[in-house]
């Protein structure tokens, strides 16, 4: 089969996306496939362009002008699928439902391409709490559209558990890993004393990951103790942190003020964007990881998120507060309450003390949530519903 996979952004090497992404196009062809992929970007010297496989299939130009054309122009799209006779499209959504995207589908609907569409987290409208004009404006014309988009699929791909989206049946899969591409945890490389805790972190920080939840709980732990535990904690932040997400929004209380309220300066390490060896050294100091503490504040109760499968795939015990079914029974899981209360570093603390199993047989238990077995569930659906 061959498959055009469709962004509509570019790629960072240091992004979970970017990463989830070329692991995605790396299951469906461990599957077999040919797959191709389409994405936009803005080069060096500023034309905004529509590539695949890097190579450019339009150049919308530079300027304001050629920004507004790239969101309405997709006939190169559709003439690539056609004359390089693409069985399916499988688009990544990014939340930017329009007439010019029905359109596309509808041609290529009627052309008899079959495509499905993947939407990263659902209910996602509260994600734009916060969000300035322009960026609800988006959201406005994506909850005008995404119906008439929706009914172009052959399906929808959800890591929830619902079985209708948008009035389109879904595909139920969960976030994959590859196993490739993330090392096991080396807990004989962790050096610090045993009055040392060192947690780890790796997202681009929005409200729905609650660190500020994790910050103002070292705080009142050290408050506690009058600013001298038996155990310090440290907490090391990988990836960019929005500046809302660091002084506060209206959605969040902010990470900053915290560390100033409790003088917790030195026990916050913020490492920016690492990948490769640079941040598998960081998770080597660490024996603890923090997943998503607040996705109730987007609306989400039920997910199957990325970063829980890859810290497990590294063998990292970690936390999370969602309903996640591939680990909320698992043991070297803690789970953390869907609310505003700060964290309780104790229980950590507690529950590092109790838990028994190593990196490589935490890794053992997500072996079936390979990106090759995921996407194969995509196939084999779509070629039941054919």
């Amino acid at each position: 089969m061959k498959i055009l996979f469709l962004t509509y952004h570019g790629f960072d090497e240091a992004s979970g996306i970017t990463k989830k992404i070329q692991a995605q196009v790396k299951g469906l062809r461990q599957n077999g496939n040919e797959v191709h992929i389409c994405s936009y970007d803005v080069r060096a010297d500023g034309h905004r362009c529509r590539f695949v496989d890097g190579e450019v299939i339009a150049d919308y130009g530079c300027g304001t002008w050629a920004a507004i054309i790239q969101r309405a122009d997709y006939r190169c799209v559709y003439r690539y699928c056609i004359d390089h006779q693409i069985d399916l499209v499988y688009s990544r959504s990014y939340m930017n439902a329009t007439p010019p995207l029905v359109w596309l589908f509808k041609r290529l609907r009627k052309a008899g391409v079959r495509s499905v569409m993947e939407i990263p987290t659902y209910p996602y409208d509260h994600e734009f709490d916060g969000y300035d004009w322009n960026q609800r404006m988006r959201l406005r014309v994506d909850q005008l559209c995404r119906h008439k988009l929706a009914a172009q699929m052959d399906a929808i791909v959800t890591f929830s558990d619902e079985e209708r989206i948008f009035g389109q049946r879904t595909i139920r899969i969960s976030n994959g890993v590859d196993f490739d591409s993330i090392p096991l945890l080396q807990p004989s490389s962790i050096i610090h004393p045993p009055s040392e805790v060192h947690l780890i972190a790796v997202a681009e920080v929005h409200s729905w990951h609650g660190f500020d939840r994790l910050v103002h709980g070292l705080g009142e732990y050290y408050k506690k103790y009058n600013w001298n535990p038996e155990r310090k904690v440290y907490f090391h932040l990988v990836g960019y942190v929005w500046p809302a997400e660091m002084e506060g929004s209206s959605v969040a209380p902010g990470i900053a003020p915290y560390i100033r309220q409790y003088g917790i300066e030195k026990y916050v390490d913020f490492h920016g964007k690492l990948f490769g060896d640079e941040l598998t050294a960081v998770f080597n100091r660490c024996s603890f990881a923090i997943g998503s503490l607040a996705r109730h504040r987007s609306g989400i109760t039920v997910i199957k998120t990325l970063k829980n499968r890859e810290y497990a795939c590294r063998g990292i015990p970690f936390l999370y507060s969602e309903s996640d079914s591939d680990f909320d029974h698992q043991p070297y899981v803690l789970k953390a309450p869907a609310d505003e209360s700060p964290i309780d570093i104790e229980a950590i603390l507690d529950f590092l003390d109790h838990q028994t199993m190593s990196p490589s047989e935490i890794r053992q238990t997500v072996e079936h949530l390979s990106w090759q077995r995921q996407m194969k569930i995509v196939l084999d659906t779509l070629t039941s519903m054919s």
